[in-house]
């Protein structure tokens, strides 16, 4: 049988290629394919996706499945920051020539939530964690979209009105794969990610978990 591999950032570097097909024995299984690529040791934290769903490596493989290889997402594109976000810099961590299109999100203070008037917040993490859970956001969005690259910053400690709270950049061959990874990212980060923010408004302040 025939399956088709995707290979990202420095696995198709140094295939020379971003696909390439694969003859497999009938009954081969996800942990067979790295070995026929003739890369030498498998790197640790490499994920596998079939067909654009994330796999383990004892799942069979059928004819004409897409096998893509994840390798471990750099942390430097996934960040917490006491400082002014860099939005430039953010969308600089995306470029690429493959790219035909980069999506931006960029969350901000509103004066105004919940009905009462915002003076400021204050974004607290669990450092260490939220940065992992950022670079696994993007490593699922890599298996199901056809992307370039991602990067995600997001702010700690007093943000004012009108402030970037969090910025993501998503750059790919095609727009709409570039869109909608985008979205996808916001909302899972809001959800998925260890970080909370203080609203401090006029006459109180109330802490706002994930989600929000």
């Amino acid at each position: 049988m025939q399956v088709v591999v995707k290979l990202f950032a420095g696995l198709r570097e140094r295939a020379g290629t971003g696909e390439r097909a694969l003859e497999l024995p009938k009954g081969a299984r996800v942990a067979d394919v790295w070995a026929l690529l003739g890369f030498g040791e498998e790197p640790e934290g490499l994920l596998y996706a079939v067909n654009k769903e994330y796999a383990a490596a004892d799942r069979p493989l059928a004819d004409r499945d897409e096998v893509a290889l994840i390798p471990p997402v750099s942390g430097g594109a996934f960040r917490l920051t006491e400082e002014p976000i860099d939005v430039d810099a953010v969308i600089a961590e995306v470029a690429d020539e493959r790219a035909g299109a980069v999506a931006t999100f960029l969350g901000t203070t509103r004066v105004h939530s919940r009905g009462r008037t915002v003076l400021h917040l204050q974004y607290e993490a669990y450092e260490g964690m939220a940065e992992k859970v950022m670079a696994e956001i993007a490593e699922g969005l890599m298996a199901r979209y056809d992307l370039c690259r991602i990067a995600m910053v997001h702010r700690l400690g007093r943000v004012g009105i009108g402030e970037t709270s969090v910025a993501i950049a998503v750059s790919a061959p095609h727009r709409n794969h570039a869109l909608a990874a985008c979205k996808e990212a916001i909302d899972t980060l809001k959800v998925d990610v260890p970080l909370w923010k203080k609203e401090v408004y006029e006459g109180g302040e109330e802490w706002i978990g994930r989600g929000s």
